[in-house]
């Protein structure tokens, strides 16, 4: 599962790593931003006659059945094992599939009986990563969710599921410019892929009191109670 993540890179980098042309209405989100929260509108990649295009997207995928955004549930994620036959996922999985870009993602892991310890999660080689998605225009609004798969072994003492990412290599075959086959990149990466670290409990805050700062992802002391997972070199 995925319901925190960050982006700090520049808008404009990113656009050329992935030769995306960026909408105009990108640049109102062209800053760090080190806690982005469902609802909130997110940067994404997508592929469309004239070539790639980068915009934002509203976090929480909308079915064109829904009548108002609360009509059911918030749809954040889709599970790749499932989004090809879903009612909500299944014309977007074939049809509208996107990228987005992002550093990392945060996850909570079970502590005891009711404790939850958030973790700070990024590719170990650095430089960021983008998840896959699925996006769906509902009203005047483009909806987005990010497609998830099972975690792998190195991961699940965390959660036991993660965002699908997507190899720069894989982009295009994501986006539906080399054919068929996309469903074949919906699986974890490689057990060494992502460093993880403990990290303040202050990410979950919401509201008003919602915190967004670099700050966000600065290691803690490891939680207490049960073993934590074996944690990589601190990023």
């Amino acid at each position: 599962m995925c319901g925190r993540f960050a982006l700090s890179e520049p808008i404009e980098e990113i656009a050329a790593a992935f030769a995306a042309v960026p909408r105009p209405d990108c640049a109102a989100l062209d800053h760090p931003r080190y806690s982005i929260r469902p609802t909130q509108q997110v940067i994404v990649i997508r592929a469309g006659e004239a070539g790639r295009q980068m915009l934002p997207m509203r976090w929480g995928f909308v079915p064109h059945w829904y009548k108002s955004l609360g009509d059911g549930p918030l749809l954040i994620n889709a599970r790749g094992e499932s989004v090809h036959e879903k009612p909500a996922f299944k014309a977007a999985c074939r049809e509208r599939r996107c990228l987005i870009p992002a550093d990392g993602f945060y996850e909570w892991q079970a502590v005891g009986a009711k404790g939850k310890q958030p973790y700070w999660i990024a590719p170990r080689a650095g430089g960021g990563m983008v998840f896959a998605g699925i996006w769906q225009a509902w009203q005047d609004l483009e909806t987005v969710a990010i497609v998830t798969c099972a975690a792998n072994e190195a991961m699940r003492p965390l959660h036991e599921r993660l965002p699908v990412a997507i190899a720069q290599a894989d982009a295009a075959l994501w986006l539906g410019e080399e054919g068929h086959g996309a469903a074949a990149l919906m699986h974890a990466p490689a057990e060494d892929f992502y460093d993880f670290h403990p990290v303040s409990a202050e990410i979950g805050k919401g509201g008003k009191a919602a915190p967004d700062h670099p700050g966000l992802r600065r290691p803690v002391d490891p939680p207490a109670g049960p073993p934590a997972p074996e944690i990589g070199p601190l990023l």
